[in-house]
């Protein structure tokens, strides 16, 4: 019965390794409050448990580049909704820049999901696949709000390919 168990529990430990690593589930939750708002998807958040900030990558959007039409505009809008507001995030990951990926909620609602229904980012695109949020995307583009009101909006990825980082 013991050797059961031990493979009933590592089928389990197995199962959760691998919806962590598809971002089925978080890896952990935290809520702290918000010190700063660097871009349209990037802001700094003090954890409840203290220390210092920790930076955060909202996960599932993509922002203008800071220095790309709409980055101004897009910060600005984030931090209207987010500054030193209390915000609940899900983390799921870290980034190749040493950040916090993770869902950010204020309220309750989706911070990610009201960016881009504003108009002020572009939902992430994995591959072929528009992204979590490509409904909201296309009613915004449908309604012409925030930066889907120029015909000419670049998505910041291919501004960073075109351009460069504006953070060197």
């Amino acid at each position: 019965m013991k050797k059961t168990a031990d493979g009933f529990a590592i089928a389990w430990l197995h199962l959760a390794i691998f919806l962590i690593a598809i971002g089925a589930c978080p890896v952990w939750a935290e809520s702290g409050k918000v010190t700063r708002v660097t871009d349209g998807d990037t802001l700094w958040i003090r954890l409840a448990g203290g220390g210092k900030p920790v930076k955060v990558r909202i996960e599932g959007i993509d922002a203008p580049e800071i220095c790309q039409a709409g980055g101004r505009a897009a910060r600005a809008a984030l931090a209207s909704k987010v500054a030193r507001r209390v915000v609940t995030l899900d983390i799921r990951r870290h980034d190749d820049y040493g950040r916090a990926v993770a869902s950010v909620q204020v309220d309750g609602e989706d911070i990610a999901g009201w960016m881009v229904g504003q108009g002020h980012a572009w939902s992430y695109r994995y591959g072929r696949e528009g992204g979590p949020y490509l409904k909201r995307q296309l009613q915004a583009e449908t309604a012409r709000r925030g930066l889907f009101a120029d015909p000419q909006a670049l998505p910041p990825r291919l501004f960073r390919k075109q351009h460069g980082s504006c953070h060197p």
